[in-house]
């Protein structure tokens, strides 16, 4: 290699352009909102951490009918 090579080797930079990626916004409302959903599952079907599950007013009816025939 030259001497003429070397100092056009030293020369030669490089530029990369980036366009401006809006600094993170849409992550953190992606964040915020992916929470707000989670809350508000948790409020609909699992609020039975708050006392939800304290209801026992459950009637349950498990009588078969008879049959008027002779038993087996």
């Amino acid at each position: 290699m030259s001497d003429h090579d070397r100092e056009r080797e030293t020369r030669e930079t490089t530029i990369v352009h980036t366009t401006d990626g809006g600094g993170g916004g849409g992550t953190i409302i992606a964040v915020v909102l992916l929470i707000a959903v989670l809350a508000l599952l948790f409020y609909f079907f699992g609020g039975s951490l708050m006392g939800g599950a304290d209801k026992t007013d459950v009637k349950v009816d498990v009588s078969a009918p008879t049959s008027g025939g002779s038993g087996s």
